[in-house]
Formats: C-alpha cells, structure tokens, sequence
C-alpha cells in the first residue's frame, strides 16, 4: 500500500508515509483506561469519583445518572422510555423535529410513546419547555412519592431499601412507574391543562418565570391531586397558589430535592388544602406583606421574582399599561413591550443618582414606548401638568386618558401612588416607599384572589 500510493504521489516523502501507516496499524494494540466500580457505591460516590477525574470539570447531575441507567437497561424497554424523554424535549422547543423522527427513527416512530407526543409537531408554545432533567424529576416525585434522584438510580437497579439488597421485581415495578409518570407528563391535556391554570394565574410569558423547579413542583402538585381524585376546580386554585407561594417565599432555590422530598411525602399524607394552609400561616402572615414583601421590593434586579409576581398580578386583573386608555399590560409583555422609568431614567441620573438608585423596580411600569418618549425627562410634577392640561383642552398628545377619573383609576392599577403627581427630585425615596407598599398589597390581594 506505501508502495502504491508512494508511486502515485513522488513529491511526498516515503518515510514520513510508512511512518503514518505504521501508527495507524498499531491502534489495536493501545490499551484502553478502565475504571470499573464496585456495584454496591451509592450514588454520591459515584458522582464525587466521577468529578475528580473529570479533567473538564463537567458535573454530572443525578438526571445524568438517571438518563444513563435508563438507556443502559435491556429488559424493560429502557432504551425505549430513554427517547420517549429525549424526543418530547427536543419536541417542546423545535416542533419541526417531528418529521426527523418519522424519518429516521421508524421503530419508535410506531410506538405507543411517540403517538401520545404527536401533538407537538404543531405546538409552538414556550412557557414551559422542559429539559430531560425537569422531566425526569417531575415523573418521578409524582409517581415514587420522593424527591431524590438517587433513590430512582437505585429503585431502577432493583434495590431494596430495607434490605439493602437488589431484586430484579423491584427494577420491573420501578421502569413500570416511571413509564407511568413519564407518560403523564406527556399527555396533551394534562401538558396543556397545566399551562392553562399558570396562564390563569397571570404567567403568560417564560420571562415571568425565572424558576424552573417552582413550575416543575406545580406540575407535580397537578399531577398527584389528579391522581388523588381531587375537584378539578380545586387543583386549578391550589396548582396557582402554590406556584405563586413557592416564587414568592423562593421556595425551591436552595436545595431543591430536599424540599421536594419533603412536599410530596406531606401531600401524600394529609389533603393539599390543610398543608397549604400550614404554609401560608407560617410564611405568609401580615409581617410578610407588610413588612418582609416591600423590603424584598426594594432592589434594583429587573428579574426579581417579586416583580413578576407582580407584573402577573396586573395581567390577571386585566390592568391598562401606565397612562395608556386601552393597550393592557398583558399586550405590553407578550408583544415584548419595554419596562419605562416612571421618575424618568435621564432625569434622576442628571440628579446626581446612579444606576442602584434609578433602576429600582419600584420606579419601573409598562408604559407604551411611544407615551414615554413624550414623558422624556421630565419630573412628574411636569408631565403630570401636561396631562392635565392636555385632557382640560380635549387633546391626547400625551396620553389616551381623556379625564381625571381615567387618570386616577390607571394610576391605581399600576399602583402609582397619588403624590406622584407633585413630585420631583427631592420627593422620590418618599415616592419609592409609597409605591412598594402599594405593590406589595396588591400582590397581597392577587394571592387571596387564586
């Protein structure tokens, strides 16, 4: 072969070939590094062996191990319930990658799994797209009553929790359940059930939700009331008050399995209603929302999950962007509407304040862009003359309202306080306070309403 392909290209060296031949040839004789552990390591172990000789650095999570130990199984169809997963991600976020599917996968395209996701290849909704790992996690806590992915590694390999020992039955009744679960989650009416009840709630955009896991426990809680044999009027209340309480007290950002362990063992155990109850009288009293709430509003962070809560506040209640007679703030998101200053940005900046002090979201409405580049930088006691004088003359050049009562209910749905209306410069910490009250008892009564 060096010969030959020697004799057809001459300007190349010949040693440099044979050479190249040669290493090629002695791939087979290349030892492969192995690592094999113990069966009886738990999952943690496993994960802390895998981290240290990682020379990237890549963490594993436990829907990684998960994922792995499901692909890996031959007996109970796990390469199958592996896709069914793999597939309605890729589904939920490119519906186009149906017909990839059709095309080049026809054993799984006639299964059971894919006929039930089908109905994705015309959905284009983006509230909730999730990944394998809230999947996986959602399936699991609503059908094993746990929140720990270890545990369903282990439940898939058979283990028996107080014997400590492996059965083959254990793994079949496991792959069973998590089938079970896997498919609930796909079921178009519950998928689209679910995110009825989070739009009912005021949540109609992805950029209202920046917690994952708070919507993948309310899905959770929607999937075992059902199962429960819960009213169905009663799931869609409980379903948003508890995704709401869960935003509004962070409840799932810090360890999230544990508490996920610990929620669905307490609904498991007693009616939804008297734990939400426990919750609420617990983290939910009036020091909360007079006292705990508008500190919390306090901030400058655009993404602070209170100031979602209360944007869903006002599209639940239908409320009209600031100074704006008919386009609702609903609109105003989903059309990708701006976020204005209403002590204009310019004008507290000139002032001597900086990005901290003027972007703090109590100082932040939905306004028409078009109404805020006729605000521009002036202090509100000025734009608010000319409000004013505009709707004595019957001219709108500024806004759509038209009389002081339009004026007066818009300031009250957006929580504007009525001072603002003489204030300038000297008057906006007093302006900020008032209005973080008002925020925040109006979130109050959002929450009450669900």
């Amino acid at each position: 072969m060096v010969r030959d392909y020697s004799a057809l290209n001459p300007e190349i060296d010949e040693d440099l070939i044979e050479n190249s031949f040669s290493r090629l040839i002695s791939i087979v004789k290349k030892p492969i590094g192995m690592i094999e552990l113990a069966p009886e390591l738990d999952i943690e172990t496993v994960t802390e062996i895998f981290i240290r000789i990682n020379s990237k650095g890549v963490v594993l999570s436990q829907a990684d191990f998960a994922m792995s130990k499901i692909a890996s199984d031959t007996e109970n169809g796990g390469n199958e319930l592996r896709k069914a997963i793999d597939y309605f991600c890729h589904l939920a976020i490119a519906p186009d990658f149906y017909k990839h599917i059709v095309d080049n996968d026809k054993d799984f395209a006639q299964t059971d799994f894919f006929q039930k996701m089908s109905w994705l290849k015309t959905e284009n909704e983006d509230l909730y797209d999730p990944s394998y790992n809230d999947l996986i996690r959602v399936a699991f806590t609503s059908q094993f009553n746990r929140g720990r992915l270890s545990d369903l590694v282990s439940l898939l390999s058979g283990r028996n929790f107080e014997t400590r020992t492996f059965e083959t039955e254990i793994a079949q009744q496991s792959f069973q359940k998590l089938k079970n679960g896997v498919n609930n989650f796909i079921n178009e009416t519950n998928f689209k059930r679910f995110l009825m009840i989070v739009k009912s709630a005021g949540f109609i955009s992805p950029k209202l939700i920046r917690s994952q896991n708070a919507l993948n426990f309310a899905y959770i809680v929607y999937l075992k009331l059902k199962e429960l044999g819960v009213n169905s009027v009663a799931i869609e209340s409980y379903v948003r008050k508890w995704l709401v309480y869960s935003i509004l007290t962070g409840r799932y950002s810090g360890s999230p399995e544990s508490t996920f362990d610990f929620d669905i063992k307490q609904i498991s155990q007693k009616p939804f209603g008297d734990y939400l109850n426990e919750k609420e009288e617990g983290e939910l009293s009036d020091a909360f929302w007079n006292a705990s709430l508008p500190q919390s509003l306090d901030t400058s962070v655009a993404s602070s999950p209170y100031f979602h809560v209360f944007l869903a506040s006002q599209v639940k209640a239908n409320d009209r962007g600031f100074l704006s007679r008919d386009v609702l703030v609903s609109d105003l998101i989903s059309l990708r509407g701006d976020i204005h200053h209403l002590f204009p940005k310019d004008y507290l900046s000139k002032n001597g304040l900086d990005r901290s002090k003027y972007n703090q979201i109590a100082n932040y409405v939905y306004m028409q862009s078009e109404v805020n580049i006729k605000v521009g930088n002036k202090p509100p006691k000025d734009y608010f003359e000319l409000i004013k004088t505009q709707m004595q003359d019957g001219n709108q050049l500024v806004s759509g309202l038209s009389s002081e009562q339009e004026l007066l209910d818009n300031l009250k749905m957006n929580c504007v306080p009525t001072e603002i209306m003489e204030m300038s410069i000297d008057d906006y910490q007093d302006f900020l306070t008032l209005r973080r009250k008002l925020m925040a008892q109006k979130i109050k009564e959002y929450y009450h309403s669900l």
